[in-house]
């Protein structure tokens, strides 16, 4: 299984929404809240070169964008290969 990481923060309903898509598939997931942890925003807009909005979503350390990107990469039936790399 993949190495997903979500950067979140409460009350985002995006990011709700995507870690409902990754429950549902059952994929195990390390979320950050950088509204619990503000230090971590820096870091998350580094990684995520420039992206500031929540979620962040990483597989495996790749940068796949936001809920709208997860979701896109799902209707194209892509999301699924990226899972189980």
């Amino acid at each position: 299984m993949a190495d997903v990481t979500i950067y979140t923060k409460v009350y985002c309903p995006y990011c709700v929404r995507a870690k409902a898509l990754l429950d549902q598939k059952g994929v195990t997931y390390t979320e950050f809240k950088i509204d619990e942890q503000p230090e971590l925003r820096t870091e998350m807009i580094e990684k995520a070169n420039g992206g500031y909005t929540v979620p962040q979503i990483f597989i495996n350390d790749q940068h796949i964008g936001g809920c709208d990107d997860m979701l896109a990469l799902e209707n194209q039936n892509k999301l699924d290969p990226l899972l189980v790399a």
